[in-house]
């Protein structure tokens, strides 16, 4: 579980509601149905034009990977395949058929078959890049879905400020609506900046990062299981596999042996 998100949001709300009963506000002045209705539904409707079904779906789905990571610790892979390297030096690739089929990532039992069924290492690593282009450009879509709703939420909010102007305007003689109307004008604007900068941008943010971390699991993978193939030394394996690092959110790929 990444706490950071969890405390990220708690510290976010938390500041607004904070500094609105620091302010002497109540609460129940942030709580507008009918804001929340203009800001989240403009900003569901703007994103669902934007992108087809089937995207949107995968971002909610893959949201729920900005609390629960689910990419491999990079260290237990890396001992994962040294182990296979050490089992295929000492009795041959044939011996980790059985470990293909027992492996729950789908890329690594992918790439196990291949190197067990004797493919061209060539055409392993041309079959592996294909995949993870195709991985690549499939989850990214989810953080532009959550990027462009930020860009979509602001604007909305000011719609429904203009909107609970409107309804001030046209009942000025009536003093006892003019509050009802302003306060929806005014917590629509939160609502639309809070919804872009507290939950779509920053989870936009944090999805390109545990994109970035998978992409870099799968590289480690096809490093790896070339080298097994290959034949070489594990220990070698294991020094080459561990040039691979993520450092600062930019992932930094180093080769050993020019090759």
């Amino acid at each position: 579980m990444d706490i950071a998100t969890l405390i990220g949001l708690f510290m976010g709300f938390g500041a607004v509601i904070g500094g609105q009963l620091l302010e002497g506000g109540h609460i129940d002045a942030l709580i507008q149905p009918t804001a929340a209705l203009i800001v989240l539904g403009g900003t569901l409707g703007a994103t669902f034009v934007s992108f087809p079904l089937q995207d949107i779906l995968r971002a909610f789905s893959s949201a729920a990977t900005a609390i629960f990571p689910q990419e491999e610790d990079p260290e237990e892979l890396i001992g994962k395949l040294v182990g296979f390297a050490s089992t295929a030096r000492k009795n041959g690739l044939i011996t980790l058929e059985q470990d293909a089929q027992r492996v729950k990532d789908r890329f690594l039992g992918q790439g196990l078959e291949m190197v067990v069924d004797g493919m061209d290492p060539e055409e392993v690593m041309a079959v592996l890049q294909i995949e993870l282009t195709n991985f690549e450009e499939r989850h990214k879509v989810s953080a532009e879905v959550f990027e462009a709703a930020g860009g979509f939420a602001p604007t909305i909010g000011i719609i429904g400020a203009v909107l609970g102007l409107i309804h001030v305007m046209n009942n000025l003689s009536d003093t006892s609506k003019l509050g009802a109307g302003i306060a929806v004008a005014f917590v629509a604007t939160i609502y639309g900046l809070m919804t872009a900068n507290i939950i779509c941008i920053p989870l936009s943010t944090k999805l390109k990062k545990r994109l970035k971390e998978q992409i870099l699991q799968r590289e480690i993978v096809i490093e790896g299981l070339l080298a097994i193939q290959k034949g070489e030394n594990p220990r070698m394996i294991e020094k080459r596999l561990r040039g691979f690092t993520l450092t600062s959110g930019v992932l930094i790929y180093s080769r050993g042996g020019g090759g």
